[in-house]
């Protein structure tokens, strides 16, 4: 996998307000591994091999996990990775 470091750690916005801060949460599905899940997790939201195990094991056990929060421009970009990813996730 390539690495996406820092692409999704700014969160600021252009506008000068303050926009809304959003939580783009994994969804569980039954098809990916935990290991699979993890390496993405760390490759897209730069989470350490801890973090992204802990969200996988809550998205697993509770259907989903907050993985990251910002703006709706930002979380939408990461949405779209983790669904060419093949994982499932929204923004709340």
């Amino acid at each position: 996998m390539h690495s996406n470091k820092g692409k999704y750690d700014s969160l600021k916005h252009d506008s000068g307000l303050n926009p809304p801060v959003l939580k783009l949460f994994l969804i569980n599905d039954d098809v990916n591994s935990f290991e699979y899940v993890i390496e993405v997790l760390m490759d897209l939201c730069q989470h350490t091999y801890i973090q992204a195990e802990q969200c996988a094991m809550l998205t697993h056990f509770k259907g989903s996990c907050s993985i990251k929060s910002g703006t709706r421009n930002v979380l939408e970009q990461l949405k779209k990775d983790l669904i060419q990813h093949n994982l499932s996730a929204e923004i709340r």
